[in-house]
């Protein structure tokens, strides 16, 4: 197998003395869509935001790309790294959060290009074009100009997929990104995660779709209480799981 695209080793975090993750060990593959289900305050989010540094580790190793993300390694032990180095590998991570977290004033495509100009020096002129490409395919290309304000909560939510793409990562975290939306504007956000997902973008997503995860997961992982309780296909967690706690939170997860 390749080098893996995310690799956790024993990855323990903790917010004083609340222990939100004990000792996680997972992998994705590049390519590989992952799905993170599991009860709220089961570490999902937290581990996501340990992915790109957002919140430091406090234990184990946590590589993206073969490099580790926010430390150096050397004689054995880990040392942060500057915030110069950090952005820099932050920067080839998208990420996209339950809340849109837009420029309210700035419009969609000022959006989606300020990343690409102040961070990578990129021309305005090709952000522009490339801004331009990346709303069509998010479906909004007639919303160019539109205030974050005049927007519908899906599409706000389509802005954000495509101004973490306008980084050209090599990997996208999604967390909880329809949790803060009405029912009848998920289907478009999850219809452009789908379209990701063909594209052979590397995903890790956290969710509590269950449609999207058996439809376009490639491995699915349950987590509980700062752990991992199961993981696996699909069909093979949702179906026919093995674990207690799995079979309870579905079950409960099916009644709603």
């Amino acid at each position: 197998m390749s080098e893996a695209m995310v690799k956790a080793e024993a990855v323990h975090k903790s917010f004083g003395r609340l222990e939100v993750l004990k000792g996680i060990s997972l992998e994705v593959a590049p390519k590989e869509v992952m799905c993170l289900l599991g009860p709220s305050g089961s570490g999902k989010s937290t581990f996501l935001r340990c992915v790109n540094h957002l919140e430091n580790i406090d234990g184990g190793r946590l590589s993206v790309d073969g490099q580790l993300v926010g430390y150096r390694e050397h004689k054995n032990k880990l040392y942060e790294q500057r915030e110069s180095e950090i952005a820099k590998s932050r920067s080839e991570i998208g990420m996209v959060f339950q809340r849109f977290n837009l420029f309210p004033h700035k419009t969609a495509i000022q959006n989606v290009i300020e990343a690409p100009v102040l961070v990578k020096k990129v021309e305005k002129k090709e952000a522009i074009e490339r801004g331009r490409d990346l709303l069509h395919r998010v479906g909004l290309a007639d919303k160019l100009d539109e205030y974050p304000a005049r927007l519908s909560g899906g599409q706000q939510q389509r802005v954000a997929i495509a101004r973490a793409l306008a980084m050209e990562p090599k990997l996208m975290l999604f967390d909880e990104v329809t949790s803060a939306l009405d029912p009848e504007l998920v289907k478009e956000v999850l219809d452009v995660m789908r379209d990701l997902a063909r594209g052979g973008m590397t995903m890790v997503v956290v969710t509590h779709e269950m449609g999207f995860a058996r439809d376009v997961a490639d491995r699915v992982v349950f987590m509980d209480g700062g752990v991992v309780v199961e993981e696996g296909p699909p069909a093979s967690v949702l179906d026919a799981p093995r674990e207690e706690r799995t079979k309870r939170f579905l079950g409960l997860v099916r009644e709603h």
